[in-house]
């Protein structure tokens, strides 16, 4: 975990949230403006995985150098096309430095605000959840977000035990860990698109809210079986349906 200080305690933080931006190779110069508008709007960046179009090294340089606009803290997760060829931790340890935290069950601090954060999985929701039953190929799969959401809750353990106990706590994920923000994909896909197996820490662990991507036709705001708010802020729906380039919540 790393303790980040800075800023008024005393002044509100506003922390600007994307997801889903996928930078491709050509895409040198398209970024540059965009981050240091959300430097100028904000305190905290999020970036909510499919940082990169298809998991290409050049475009995770291309994404360094756009990122060096940007004046903000950055909390980022990587996305399913940030794996497509197998480079996810070089592309993790090419964007980490002292102001990009790249977590994957990491957990980091600024400004006296603990972010905890993982890719997430899928298996669906419910009771429609696939079950660790039958093939070993079905059970590798329910593993996987069994996994992630152990991953999760020792994050956030490590904020609960290594800070202040009222600590504001937020998870960063790419995948969904609730139905209501995948409304408007088709039913089909839904258990490509997240696990409740990634809410149970969330809900036990009382964090403040919940940023994803990764559905691109989803809902922007739902919320857990306990009221913990989550938020899909991929970039198609907050461009498509809010006209909205990032998406600001202040603590």
């Amino acid at each position: 975990m790393e303790i980040i200080e800075g800023g008024n305690p005393q002044k509100k933080t506003r922390i600007a949230a994307v997801g889903d931006i996928h930078v491709k190779e050509t895409d040198h110069g398209k970024w540059t403006e965009y981050f240091k508008n959300v430097g100028r709007e904000a305190d905290i960046l999020i970036l909510a995985g499919d940082l990169t179009d298809t998991g290409h090294l050049n475009e995770a340089e291309i994404l360094k150098e756009e990122l060096k606009a940007c004046s903000i803290p950055i909390v980022a997760v990587l996305g399913n096309h940030d794996f497509e060829r197998d480079q996810q931790k070089t592309i993790k340890k090419m964007l980490e430095s002292d102001q990009i935290h790249i977590l994957d069950g990491e957990a980091v601090v600024i400004n006296n605000i603990g972010f905890a954060g993982i890719k997430g999985f899928g298996g669906g929701f419910g009771r429609y959840m696939l079950s660790m039953f039958g093939e070993q190929m079905f059970k590798s799969f329910v593993q996987e977000a069994v996994d992630e959401a152990l991953k999760l809750d020792r994050a956030l353990a490590h904020l609960e035990s290594n800070y202040e106990e009222d600590l504001k706590k937020f998870v960063v994920m790419h995948y969904a860990p609730i139905k209501e923000t995948i409304e408007g994909e088709p039913h089909e896909i839904w258990p490509f698109m997240g696990s409740s197996r990634l809410v149970e820490p969330i809900n036990r662990r009382e964090v403040e809210a919940v940023f994803h991507g990764h559905a691109h036709v989803g809902t922007l705001e739902g919320q857990t079986s306990a009221g913990v708010k989550v938020y899909n802020v991929a970039r198609p729906i907050l461009q498509r349906s809010h006209q909205l380039q990032h998406y600001i919540y202040e603590v």
